[in-house]
Order: C-alpha cells, then structure tokens, then sequence
C-alpha cells in the first residue's frame, strides 16, 4: 500500500476507506487506562490549584505576617507557579531525552516530596519551599500528560482523550475543594490540606511503572519490538499494519531531522514558528482570561462579594469547582465533534459576557445593601466557568499536542507550557494587588477586554485540526509558510514592476 496524505493511518481519508478500523473513545478500554494514569499528572495540577485557594483562608489564620500582607499570601500562591515555570522549561528536554515514562515518574517524585515540606513547614518561608517543589513537579507532568496521552490516542479520538487530561485537571480541582471543607473543623487544616497532594502523586508513581513508554518515542530510539508491542494493544491487525508501516516510513525522517533540532529553530523555521505562536498565544490567553484568578482565589472573590464566613466560602467555590468538572466533560465530547476552533471562539464569547457580569456587580455591590449584587457576583462566577470549561479549558492543551511535528514537538510542548505557566504567575501575583489598586470590577473589566483580544485572535491564527494526523497538521503550517513567501514574493515583484 502506497501512503499518500489520504490514505495515512488515521486520517480521514484513510478512515473513510475503512470505516471499520474506526475506533471510538470507549472500544479500548487499553487506550483509556493509558489515558487515565497519565491524566493524573492532570489531577495534580487541578488538585494544587484548587488546594491553595481554601488553605490560604487557614494559612492566614496561623500566620498574621501572611494575614498582614497582600503580597505574601500572593507569593504562596504563585511560588508553585515559579516551579512549574522551571518544570516545564526543563520538561520538553526531559521528554525527548528520557521519554514519557520517566518524565512521568520524576515529576511524582519531585511532587510527593513537596507535599511533606509543606505539610511540615514551621513558618511561611518554609511553605514557599514546599510550593516550589510541587511546582516543579506540575510543571514536568504538564508537559508530559498531554503528550504521551496524543501519541497513543488514535487521531479519531485524540482531541477527546487528551482533554481527559484537563477533565482531571478540573476534577483535582472539585476534589481539593472536597478535602478543604473535610478538614476546616479538624486541627492543623491547611497542612493536611497540602499534605494529601501527595497521594495521587504517589498512586501515578506505582502505576506508571506498569505502563510502557510511548510508542512513538519507542520508535524514534529504535526500539521497533517494544513499539509494536505497544501498538498492537491499540489497534486491530488490519490497521496494526498500515500503522506499522506509516512510523516506519517516518521514523527515519524524524530522527534526521531531530539531529538537527536547535531552541533557536523554533523561530527560526517559518512554520513551526506559525504553529509555536498559535499554540503559545492560545496557553497564554488561557491564563489572561482569568481562569487561576478564578480557581485559586474563588473563595477569596466570594468573600469580596460579602459572603464573609469561610466555610460558606469554601462550599459555594466547590460548586464552582464541580461546574468546571462537569463543563470539561461536555469538552471532552464537543471537541472531537464540534472542532477545536469553533469551541474555543463559543467560549470566549460567553467568557467576555460572563467577566462584564461580575465586572458589573462588582461595580455596584460596594453601594448597595441588598445582597443581590452579591449573588448577581457568584452567577457571574458560575456563567464563567460554564462558558469557559467546555471550551478553552481543554483546547488550548489539545491544540498543543497535536500541531508540532515529531521532532520539535517535545521543545514547542515544553516551550508553550513554559508560556502558560509564566502567564498564570502574572496573574496570580498580581490580582490581589491589582484590586487593592483599582478595585476588583475593574479588574474584571480588564479581563474581559482580554478575552476580546483572544477571540480576534482565533479567528485570524488557528486552524481546524478536528481529526487530522498530525502529519496533515503539519502540512497546514508549511502551506501557511509558503503562502506568506510567495504573498511577499508577487508584493516584490509588483513593486520591480512599477
């Protein structure tokens, strides 16, 4: 069988010959396994972000220089962010070097162990050490997740399975909001609070060790037996082959070209620089449209729309967390039948109404002593994570895994995490202070002229991957390439003409 773009393993030509050899998300319960232990670097993210939001109530408590001061309890939260920053820096390298599996487990490691500090920690310093170290894990695991899970996902399914990562990304989120409201009445709240974080960290560790390694990078290292192995789990025999043979025809383009793999050919090669600004710029917006500002301070934004109490805090930001959840599943289906670029433009058009709302009863809740605006404040809160987590919740990740080719895709993954997380540090360090300064509707104000500013930028930069291989994926950029190379081309030639 001749391989042309059509009849390529997984893409749509090839699946409309044989209809049959079609997978759907819940045919191979092999496949989901894979998905579901990878995705618990996902629940470690979800989990650490939620955490820090209720424990801060308590940690305020124990601590009056923390209570004392904006910027310290701003420093707590986004000292993780810092770690993660370095994690996903050195992740990409860490991928391509070692492969998925052991990224994987380093991260638990280095996670597990940043529970214990802070669950120790006799003084706030300490507690930033403890943020640090479990940053550092998130951010190797936020690399990793998306990009194991892609290459064992057949393309039918792929943007599905890896939003299952973000959907245990929003479920560690609703489960750390679970643990905080089990311990406000116990002693010690906030240090079991972060000390439990460990545990999944630990549960992916033991499990990891049991799953093989992608199939894809077992391929790059010319380790075809172990590779097949993997394969031959996934798909049926009739497209095992055609599989088979497709990595065997690439592998050895791949390898060339990842020899000649520099930092500096991201931006130096036209079309992975297109796909790099695409995947960077949808994980920044990500951040800026205020999605941690959300998760992280939720009980803290309830208490400034007058619900002072904190378990009353705590319970109506669980079910804030619980709507997250429940949106990402519906993501998980609408991204692989509704698209990638629809979904994300759908979103942030609710995002913007959602941000006006709570920029609005923010406004006038100071003014006003009824309570409505204050509950006008959590609806904004709730309409916000509804819009958002369908939509640019799992697809900037879903877009990052699937738009660079093989060789980079470790490099541009670690990179664009890298970009998220120094926007999601932005964020987090600043919105308390940017409140204090010009008040919190019009701090919600200048998120929403933000969410304006992604949706325009959706609609100019990124393409519909929906079903694709990454192979045609790839073939979008070099197309965009040269379109813009031959535009600036008759421009010059119009201009010797004239």
């Amino acid at each position: 069988m001749t391989l042309t773009l059509e009849s390529m393993p997984g893409s749509s030509g090839y699946l409309d010959m044989y209809p049959e050899r079609k997978i759907s998300y819940f045919k191979n319960p092999y496949v989901l396994g894979l998905t579901f232990v990878a995705g618990i670097g996902g629940l470690l993210f979800g989990y650490d972000t939620g955490v820090i939001s209720g424990a801060l109530l308590y940690i305020k408590d124990d601590f009056e220089v923390v209570r004392e001061s904006y910027f310290l309890q701003e420093t707590i939260v986004s000292m993780a962010l810092v770690g993660a920053i370095i994690g996903a820096t050195t992740g990409g390298w860490l991928n391509d070097s070692y492969g998925r599996k052991k990224a994987t487990l380093i991260s638990d490691i280095i996670f597990a162990v940043g529970a214990v500090v802070m669950a120790a920690a006799p003084d706030p310093y300490v507690l930033i050490l403890g943020r640090l170290l479990v940053g550092l894990g998130v951010g190797v695991a936020s690399v990793t997740a998306p990009v194991y899970i892609a290459e064992a996902s057949p393309s039918e399914i792929r943007g599905g399975l890896v939003s299952t990562n973000v959907l245990m990304i929003t479920g560690g989120q609703f489960i750390s909001y679970l643990v905080n409201l089990a311990f406000t009445e116990v002693p010690g709240t906030w240090r079991w609070m972060l000390g439990a974080s460990g545990v999944p960290a630990i549960i992916q560790f033991i499990l990891m060790i049991f799953l093989p390694e992608s199939p894809r990078w077992l391929f790059m290292k010319n380790d075809k037996s172990k590779a097949i192995s993997v394969l031959s789990k996934i798909y049926d025999f009739a497209r095992l082959e055609d599989e088979i043979d497709y990595l065997t025809a690439q592998v050895e383009e791949e390898r060339q070209k990842r020899a000649n793999v520099r930092y500096l050919d991201v931006f130096r090669i036209k079309e992975i620089r297109l796909a790099f600004v695409v995947g960077a710029g949808l994980q920044a917006f990500q951040q800026f449209t205020g999605i941690n500002t959300v998760m992280y301070y939720s009980p803290t934004i309830v208490q400034m729309a007058g619900f002072e109490n904190n378990q009353l805090a705590l319970l109506l930001s669980l079910i804030v967390a619980a709507m997250n959840a429940a949106g990402t599943i519906l993501g998980i289906y609408l991204i692989d039948h509704f698209g990638r670029r629809k979904l994300a433009l759908s979103s942030l058009a609710g995002v913007f109404v959602s941000l006006v709302i709570l920029s609005v009863s923010f406004f006038f809740e100071s003014s006003s002593s009824s309570g409505i605006y204050g509950w006008l404040a959590i609806l904004g809160l709730a309409l916000y994570i509804a819009f958002f987590s369908p939509g640019m919740g799992p697809v900037p990740w879903t877009v990052n895994s699937e738009i660079y080719p093989e060789s980079y895709r470790g490099i541009c993954g670690g990179m664009s995490a890298t970009v998220n997380w120094i926007s999601n540090l932005i964020v987090a360090q600043s919105f308390l202070s940017v409140v204090d300064a010009v008040g919190t509707g019009p701090t919600f104000l200048i998120l929403a002229v933000v969410a304006v500013v992604a949706f325009v930028f959706v609609i100019v930069l990124l393409p519909e991957t929906q079903g694709l291989t990454f192979e045609e994926v790839e073939n979008i950029w070099k197309e965009r390439a040269r379109g813009r190379e031959q535009g600036t081309q008759s421009l010059l030639e119009e201009g010797d003409e004239s």
